[in-house]
């Protein structure tokens, strides 16, 4: 079986590629028809093919200049994929499309399409008329993979496609951050921590609720409290002072954090916590379960569902009383710290290992190709 991934502007290369290597593994000739991505590394190329397809002219380019570049680019790209960029694959499977209502009326002619939705489920994420441009790519594919029950039922009821072609694969854990071989050590200032670590990572967004965590945290005493990722669409210095109004101790490492930095960050962790107001499911949640650590999330989208395998505690949304409470009674409680990391390694190892995930692609792909596949 030929397989084509396709993810134009690199939205989601971890997931890309991991999905990629798994299929790989399983026997399938995989390419990933992508761009370069702007932040920094990605995980290697393992069995399968990388095409540089998409923005070419604006790799290197930074900040408002590769914004322009790209929109420039965007349309020939797709036509370019259009009339053949595809390398003889049997079915298409997109990642992202940057414009979801012109792109659903650009797509190569080959068939089975599969569309996983990332991030456009989270409600702030669509305005009215990206929300028609959403329904009428989905209109234009085969099949929907949704990363959660939840995810499915929202694709179900707000496009209105025939509910028969949704289907649920869950996100694989990302246990390749796990295996670096250039790990790198914490920043020199937080070395030297002896207090327990309640750790937020990734980008500081309205949506993520850090906000709460801060409220939240000023009632947690004898912990750190580390706030590591980019802030996007957020005032830090409000946040910090939210923070000094609290009077706990709380570290801020606003930036982009490389791949090879990110483990030492989960490694030194007591407890991660996912605050967050909206979401289907989220990366740094199953980066969480691949390094076996204690997680408290809010009950939003799909979050319950890894709940219930016994991988996370759940607390109401934009409840900084529960969330403290939640924090404070696990930092004293080892065994229950403890409980829930063998529970969420369980669970990277088993129904959200790499290879259940390819399982089940591959299930739906061959259910889609009817034995044709070559």
């Amino acid at each position: 079986m030929r397989v084509a991934l396709v993810d134009p502007p690199a939205y989601t290369p971890p997931y890309d590629r991991c999905l990629a290597a798994a299929l790989a593994r399983a026997g399938t000739d995989v390419g990933l028809w992508t761009s370069a991505f702007a932040h920094g590394a990605v995980p290697a190329a393992d069995g399968y093919r990388v095409h540089d397809a998409f923005y070419r002219r604006s790799a290197g380019l930074g900040g408002g200049a590769r914004r322009v570049a790209r929109a420039l680019e965007h349309l020939p790209d797709m036509l370019r994929l259009r009339r053949g960029g595809l390398a003889g694959a049997d079915l298409v499977h997109y990642q992202w499309l940057t414009l979801p209502g012109l792109d659903a009326e650009l797509l190569p002619p080959l068939r089975p399409r599969v569309l996983t939705p990332h991030g456009w489920l989270r409600r702030e994420a669509q305005s009215a008329r990206g929300a028609a441009g959403f329904r009428r790519l989905v209109a234009k594919m085969d099949a929907v993979v949704a990363l959660s029950d939840y995810g499915a039922a929202r694709v179900r009821e707000e496009t209105g496609v025939d509910p028969g072609r949704v289907h649920v694969i869950p996100h694989g854990a990302l246990d390749y951050l796990t295996r670096l071989e250039d790990e790198a050590p914490l920043p020199a200032e937080l070395r030297g921590v002896a207090a327990p670590v309640v750790l937020f990572f990734g980008l500081l967004r309205p949506y993520k609720g850090v906000d709460v965590l801060l409220d939240a945290f000023a009632e947690v005493d004898g912990a750190e409290l580390w706030v590591v990722g980019r802030p996007l669409d957020v005032e830090l210095d409000a946040l910090r002072a939210r923070a000094g109004a609290g009077g706990r101790a709380v570290r801020f490492i606003p930036r982009y954090v490389a791949e090879r930095e990110l483990p030492a960050f989960f490694r030194r962790a007591d407890l991660v916590v996912l605050p967050y107001r909206d979401a289907e499911q989220s990366g740094v949640l199953y980066a969480a379960l691949a390094f076996g650590k204690a997680i408290v999330l809010t009950d939003v989208g799909g979050f319950a569902e890894v709940a219930r395998v016994g991988a996370a505690q759940l607390v109401p949304p934009e409840d900084a009383a529960a969330l403290a409470r939640a924090i404070g009674e696990l930092l004293g409680d080892e065994e229950g710290r403890a409980r829930l990391a063998a529970a969420a390694r369980a669970a990277a190892a088993g129904p959200y290992s790499w290879d259940a995930v390819a399982a089940r692609t591959l299930e739906l792909y061959r259910s889609l190709l009817g034995g044709k596949a070559r």
